[in-house]
């Protein structure tokens, strides 16, 4: 077993504000990992700007993500949480990196083949992206990465190309610690359609920030169990939407009583809804207080996205100055890098 305190990295791309997707399917997950683990979450920038992205609302976004972080119940004095961008190391090691991975093993990347195939001319960035992942958890030398399936594959090319450096550079040790997969479980949250993944750019999401007229405004035409034409159809609660996320976010008793009603035709999918929309609000509603509490203190987040990063930096600054000596480099007088993160 590993010890308590064994280290973990994560990140999450700037959508911009949460949503329930996100919160029950990792943010949750974070939240209870820090209780126990030494644990570094970043909102990667970087990765975003692989495929086409807005440039002009990138930054809200990325600030709007970390305080939907904060207000899940990150805790700045538990965790490092900090933006990629604001940690230039990470770019750095990702390109030492580059220069050891083959490109058929980028090539043979399962989600560089399904991106590559949605555009005419493939950006560098889409195949070279897992080894950016793959420098983020071992800039900080992790030992457990959270992952869902869709990044399993990712995880274990950050294991070949640490066992590849330590191989080569390691000088007989294991520098880099293989990152193990930390598997939660799966929580696939399908959106308000019923038919894809929740995604923003699908429209198919309710925000963890949303108020309780919006919440009600977009359960209300969501897809539920197609053969319940009227009220008084039997429905199969198995293959009704709604009826999942009452497994999230009702009390095992009310999951029963939804079950019971829908097969008996007892409710309509509206009463169902309304439900559902009652126990979301209740516990979506203490974390959209904490984010007006936050935004309520200009400055807030950016201190602690600032001391995150300075927290990073020091890890981060430290680890590529021991790769970089291995890996032959003239060191560089250090002065001016120290005033730089002294400045953060």
């Amino acid at each position: 077993m590993l010890p308590a305190m064994s280290r973990i990295f994560s990140g999450i791309q700037p959508s911009g504000e949460l949503h329930i997707g996100n919160w029950l399917g990792a943010v949750q997950n974070w939240v209870n990992l820090q209780l126990t683990y030494d644990c570094i979450y970043c909102v990667v920038d970087l990765h975003a700007i692989t495929g086409k992205y807005d440039a002009a609302t990138l930054a809200q976004r990325t600030r709007e993500m970390a305080i939907g972080l904060l207000a899940s119940g990150v805790d700045p004095d538990r965790v490092v949480l900090f933006v990629q961008s604001h940690v230039p190391e990470h770019a750095e090691l990702q390109w030492l990196l580059t220069t050891l991975t083959p490109i058929g093993e980028l090539e043979r990347m399962t989600q560089f083949k399904d991106k590559a195939q949605r555009v005419e001319s493939v950006p560098a960035g889409i195949l070279c992206y897992p080894i950016l992942m793959a420098a983020d958890i071992l800039l900080y030398r992790a030992d457990l990465v959270p992952v869902g399936e869709d990044q399993t594959q990712h995880l274990e090319l950050s294991r070949e190309i640490a066992r590849k450096w330590n191989a080569e550079f390691g000088g007989g040790t294991d520098f880099f610690p293989e990152p193990r997969p930390l598997l939660t479980e799966a929580k696939r949250i399908l959106g308000l359609d019923g038919q894809a993944k929740m995604s923003k750019s699908l429209g198919n999401t309710i925000g963890i920030m949303d108020t309780p007229e919006e919440i009600w405004a977009k359960l209300r035409p969501a897809k539920t169990d197609p053969a319940r034409v009227t009220r008084k159809d039997p429905g199969n609660p198995e293959i009704c939407n709604i009826y999942s996320l009452h497994r999230y976010f009702s009390p095992p008793e009310t999951v029963a009583l939804v079950a019971e009603n829908c097969r008996g035709a007892k409710w309509g999918c509206l009463d169902c809804k309304r439900v559902l929309a009652d126990n979301m609000i209740a516990a979506l509603t203490p974390i959209r207080e904490r984010a007006e509490a936050l935004e309520s203190k200009p400055g807030t987040v950016e201190q602690i996205l600032g001391d995150g990063a300075a927290s990073a930096a020091r890890i981060a600054g430290e680890t590529l100055r021991q790769v970089k000596d291995r890996m032959g480099f003239l060191p560089a007088r250090n002065a001016g890098r120290e005033s730089r993160v002294a400045g953060r």
